[in-house]
């Protein structure tokens, strides 16, 4: 969410970005929230001008007992009666005023870094570069599913029974690997100096609508019945949520958290939800990592935090690339994000397996996120409290991640080759092989 005084005095620079994100329904918006605003201001100056008055009335009234000027005071009580009436429609009518202003504020989008590509949606998106060789072999890529199968590893009939599509049952070896995965990301993330963390599960409407945006949420979020809960769709919104309404102190920052959990999506949209796959489920487990920093920082850490999955994924000996989100991809929370993608050999394309993203100060706005101000601090705007930066990055997210391991590393005997990373978490298991157990 953009702060109010910047919009007033960057109206055209506002409006520029939102017409870089080709999102020119948004364009008035911002015309009527400055005039929402000004009739905001003015109904607060009216009140505190009124309030005065009315304080010095009040005074006044005293004096006028004292002297026997019986009628004159009880004009003045009357007048200030009226003047009490007219605070009363003026707080309603701020309270209605500010509302209007939020509401609008909420679907202004953040603004863009500059180093962000111009283009309408994500065929546009940039490639950045790419890491390890992606390559087919020279025998046909089973479909996951197929290769989960042939190890005994997964049954989807069993979960379409008892939760319907978008659901799975992990056995066995498969099972283990998938644990496996997330049970590396989280050391591998811990030796990086960030803290693990278990979050809750569910949130309250307070923390959805702080990490995101009110469409994304009814398109993605479960509610629980008859509470304020959500089950989490990923884990760094629950994560993010453990700062909310704090004041921290310089010297506290960065924090740094990776955190796990599972995640719940309804998949409402386009892309459907597969009937045999487990790429695009309703249930899966995530390692993340998010950092709530300095504004000056958050640039350096966004680039760290990419390159901290780049680098997972080279351990795993797995090809990825990243892609940058062109200004019509970037979703309205972000200054600027990049998509890791994982190689298919199978589909001999890559695939989306994790999304590395800035959101500047945009949750810790909503949020209220902030840092504590010094007295002695060069710039006047640190004087004062202000607010943190705030950034995510997909760690690993079985079943994913799961996917593009078996493609890559299947071997044309069936047998899954267990990367080096893994098998201290797999019982020193170099292999796993169809319906047989794990070889070491």
């Amino acid at each position: 969410m953009l702060d109010i005084k910047f919009v007033r005095q960057n109206a055209d620079a506002v409006k520029a970005n939102i017409e870089r994100k080709f999102q020119h329904d948004k364009l008035g918006l911002v015309d009527d929230v400055i005039a929402l605003d000004e009739q905001y201001r003015a109904a607060l100056q009216q009140a505190e001008t009124l309030r005065a008055a009315r304080n010095k009335g009040s005074k006044e009234i005293g004096g006028l007992m004292a002297q026997k000027k019986i009628d004159e005071a009880n004009a003045k009580k009357a007048e200030i009666a009226a003047m009490g009436a007219e605070l009363d429609r003026l707080a309603a009518l701020e309270k209605e005023l500010a509302a209007k202003v939020r509401d609008i504020m909420l679907v202004l989008p953040q603004m863009m870094d500059d180093s962000v590509p111009t283009g309408r949606d994500d065929s546009e998106n940039v490639e950045l570069a790419r890491y390890g060789e992606a390559k087919a072999p020279d025998f046909d890529v089973p479909y996951h599913v197929d290769i989960m199968e042939s190890l005994c590893g997964v049954d989807l009939d069993s979960a379409r029974k008892t939760s319907g599509n978008g659901f799975y049952y992990l056995m066995g070896d498969v099972a283990r690997l998938h644990s496996a995965l997330l049970s590396y990301a989280r050391d591998f993330m811990i030796e990086r100096g960030f803290t693990y963390c278990i979050p809750p599960y569910m949130i309250r409407s307070s923390v959805v609508t702080g990490v995101m945006s009110f469409a994304e949420m009814e398109g993605m979020m479960y509610k629980i019945e008859g509470e304020d809960l959500y089950l989490i769709g990923t884990s760094e919104h629950s994560m993010i949520g453990k700062f909310i309404d704090t004041l921290n102190a310089k010297d506290s920052l960065p924090q740094l958290l990776t955190g796990y959990s599972p995640c719940f999506r309804k998949e409402v949209g386009a892309h459907g939800i597969e009937e045999r796959g487990v790429y695009r489920v309703h249930q899966f487990e995530k390692q993340e990592m998010v950092v709530v920093c300095e504004p000056e920082e958050s640039m350096d850490w966004f680039e760290k935090m990419l390159g901290y999955t780049v680098e997972l994924f080279e351990s795993l000996e797995i090809p990825v690339r990243t892609l940058e989100c062109c200004s019509g991809d970037l979703a309205d929370l972000k200054v600027k994000s990049v998509d890791i993608e994982a190689w298919s050999p199978r589909q001999q394309k890559f695939f989306e397996v994790g999304s590395c993203s800035n959101l500047g100060d945009a949750q810790a706005r909503r949020l209220g996120i902030r840092v504590r101000g010094h007295s002695e601090a060069t710039e006047p705007d640190r004087r004062s409290n202000y607010y943190a930066h705030t950034l995510n990055n997909t760690v690993v997210t079985p079943p994913r991640a799961l996917i593009c391991l078996l493609e890559n590393h299947v071997q044309a005997d069936g047998s899954v080759h267990v990367p080096q990373v893994l098998r201290g978490y797999m019982g020193n298991a170099e292999s796993l092989n169809p319906h047989r157990h794990a070889t070491r």
